[in-house]
This record gives C-alpha cells, sequence and structure tokens, in this order.
C-alpha cells in the first residue's frame, strides 16, 4: 500500500506543469483596398464607373465581366436593347432571375434605384443566405436600353464566410448603378 501512495504521490509531482492558457478566439482579417473607380468605355450603348481592384472583360452581344481576382468574384453583365415593347418581358425576366434564388437566400430585399439625371432606373437586389448568387440589379432608361447584373463567387456558397467581401462587392456594384450612362 505504502508503494502505491508513493507511485501516486511522484506521478503527481511529475504530471505538474505550466498553467494551462486558454487562448482568445481568433477574428479573420479581411483587408480590402480603398475604393477607387475609373470610367470604363465599353464600346456598347452604356458606360459606367468600375473599380480600380477588377478587371474589365468584354464578352459578346455587349455583356460583359468585371472579375475581382482577389475575391474570386465576378459580377456578369448583359445588355439588351428594348425593342417591340419588351420592356414588360425584360423586367419579368430580371426579377424572376434574383427571384430563382429564393429557395436558398434567407431573404431578398430590395432597393429601388431612380436616376433622373442619367435616365437609369431599376432595382438592386440584395441576397442574403448561402445561394448560388449574392447581388442582381437591372438598369433601363425605359425606352431603348436595358442592362442586368449579377454578382458570383468562384467558391461554395458559404455566406457567412464571404459576408465582407459581399460588402464591399455591393458597395462597387451601387457605384456602378449611379454612373452608369446611356450613349445617345
Amino acid at each position: 500500500m505504502r508503494i502505491a501512495v508513493m507511485l501516486i504521490m511522484l506521478l503527481t509531482l511529475l504530471s505538474c506543469g505550466d498553467d494551462v492558457l486558454v487562448k482568445p478566439n481568433a477574428k479573420l482579417r479581411l483587408d480590402y483596398p480603398a475604393p477607387s473607380f475609373h470610367k470604363t468605355m465599353t464600346e456598347c450603348d452604356y458606360n459606367f464607373m468600375m473599380s480600380d481592384f477588377a478587371e474589365f472583360q468584354k464578352s459578346r452581344n455587349c455583356g460583359s465581366k468585371i472579375h475581382y481576382p482577389g475575391m474570386n468574384a465576378t459580377v456578369y453583365l448583359t445588355y439588351q436593347e428594348i425593342k417591340n415593347n419588351n420592356l414588360d418581358s425584360l423586367l419579368y425576366d430580371a426579377q424572376k432571375l434574383a427571384y430563382n434564388h429564393d429557395s436558398r437566400a434567407n431573404g431578398i430585399p430590395e432597393q429601388l434605384f431612380v436616376n433622373p439625371e442619367n435616365r437609369t432606373y431599376g432595382m438592386f437586389y440584395s441576397i442574403n443566405g448561402n445561394a448560388a448568387s449574392q447581388s442582381h440589379f437591372y438598369l433601363t432608361d425605359s425606352i431603348r436600353h436595358f442592362v442586368t447584373g449579377s454578382l458570383y463567387f468562384e467558391a461554395k456558397p458559404n455566406f457567412d464566410s464571404i459576408y465582407p467581401a459581399v460588402v464591399y462587392l455591393r458597395d462597387d456594384i451601387r457605384t456602378m448603378m449611379e454612373t452608369m450612362e446611356w450613349e445617345q
């Protein structure tokens, strides 16, 4: 019995060491550059201010991509000319595209956009949740021009992880909308 007690005391003394330090919770630090913009000439019937942090890529039929390489994100723009009174169908398609994400989204708040100075009218959709896209918008002059835009990340949607980038890019998209101008 005496040996057992001595063994327990010896193990107790040997097992003592430094106190356990609890580490604080880590926080993700994402630093994005301060927004700065330049005018983008699309060679189509619209122009706008775009982030210096992004790359402009022209597609066919006056569509384009605005790629953010540091965030693995792309804003896809589509331009269509209003013909034969098809504004209703263009509006319906743009709204349907935003609400196709409704099953995965936690909410889709809408923000009306009106800029009579540039003759641009539209809607901005913030898609919250683990949807494939986090933002959609459309702009029109109601007579001749119609542009839609969608933001996609090149990653599996995890809204909590990409939220800081989403907020940054939504501000960039709003700047695009505010500065959109139509060619005559």
